[in-house]
């Protein structure tokens, strides 16, 4: 009779048979993944090689055979044994935002004769030893940094192919007039640079751009770019005759910097995890219910740098650092800004 029988070497070897699921709970959707699936993402071979181990009985969870597709398992929790040889639990993916200080460089470690400090070197989380930053910051740029060990979806927020906007909060001296931002918004021509040599210029993407506070002596804006070349920023906005004063990441996507001091770091929420996926075009896998095989050394809530102070609190002193004291305006006047910007291109 094929499905999901009692298996005595397996209960014999293991002292938590006495816990095992149920059939129906094996076919219960909401507990994660399918297990051919678990099995071939741990190397075990292609999916069909591993549905064919499956029927042949060649497989236990939490001490059960399993013949029959489909099952679903938490690859976390569930006890897997695929020829008797247990299969080795996941690595937990971690996702961790910072706020990056100045002469900070976002590597993982500096090059060989310098003593730089590193972005990783300011988080001290359990999983630090393995996370690397999603893209770069110059060593001078502040805000936000991504440090992850999922390759994946780093790959995806940083390849301009899928167009994950990156927000900037940016001081210049002088007052921006309309020419200059035109011209930004329209794309600036810059040299392409590879090992040290230049091969042509490229002109950069459409660039949006938010009036935030202008006077006489100073401007402050935000722009939100679709592409991450060196330096990019800084030198749109030198070519226009702006140089950068005050520069700060604020945003990656739907992920906005907030409740994080300058220097320190949280890990993100659930709820900005699946709109990161979501950005990036990764499938998002559903929630799983709440129920007895969760781990209960799963932290409930997500790391926290204690340095880290009230979001409000915080968000008010990164602006402040970032627009170098200037007040801001009702966001209408930006708004009205780039509504009278579209109207004069008309």
């Amino acid at each position: 009779m094929q499905g999901v029988h009692s298996c005595v070497s397996e209960h014999a070897s293991n002292p938590s048979r006495r816990n095992a699921r149920k059939d129906s709970d094996l076919r219960d959707a909401s507990r994660g993944e399918r297990l051919q699936r678990v099995m071939a993402d741990a190397g075990v071979g292609s999916r069909r090689a591993c549905e064919a181990l499956i029927e042949a009985g060649e497989v236990t969870v939490n001490g059960q055979i399993v013949t029959d597709l489909p099952v679903w398992v938490d690859p976390e929790e569930d006890r897997i044994v695929v020829q008797s040889k247990v299969l080795p639990k996941p690595e937990r993916l971690v996702y961790v935002m910072l706020n990056k200080p100045p002469r900070t460089l976002s590597a993982a470690k500096d090059e060989p004769g310098y003593d730089r400090r590193t972005v990783t070197e300011l988080v001290d989380h359990p999983a630090a030893p393995r996370l690397f930053p999603v893209g770069r910051l110059d060593y001078e740029t502040v805000g936000l940094i991504l440090l992850t060990n999922d390759g994946e979806l780093a790959n995806r927020l940083t390849h301009p192919r899928y167009g994950v906007p990156k927000t900037y909060r940016v001081s210049v001296k002088g007052k921006l007039d309309q020419d200059a931002i035109h011209e930004l918004e329209r794309g600036i021509f810059l040299a392409q640079r590879k090992e040290g040599q230049t091969h042509g210029a490229k002109r950069t993407a459409h660039v949006e751009i938010q009036l935030i506070a202008q006077d006489r002596d100073a401007t402050v804006m935000e722009l939100t770019l679709r592409e991450g070349r060196n330096r990019q920023v800084r030198r749109m906005l030198a070519a226009v005759g702006y140089p950068v004063r005050k520069l700060e990441r604020i945003g990656m996507g739907p992920v906005k910097l907030k409740g994080v001091a300058r220097g320190a770091w949280r890990e993100l929420t659930r709820d900005e995890i699946k709109a990161l996926r979501k950005s990036a075009a990764i499938k998002v896998e559903p929630d799983r219910k709440s129920s007895s095989h969760q781990s209960k050394n799963k932290p409930k809530t997500p790391y926290v740098d204690p340095r880290s102070g009230p979001s409000k609190g915080v968000r008010r002193r990164s602006i402040k650092n970032a627009i170098n004291r200037t007040t801001n305006p009702p966001k209408k006047s930006g708004n009205n800004s780039r509504t009278e910007r579209r109207s004069r291109d008309n």
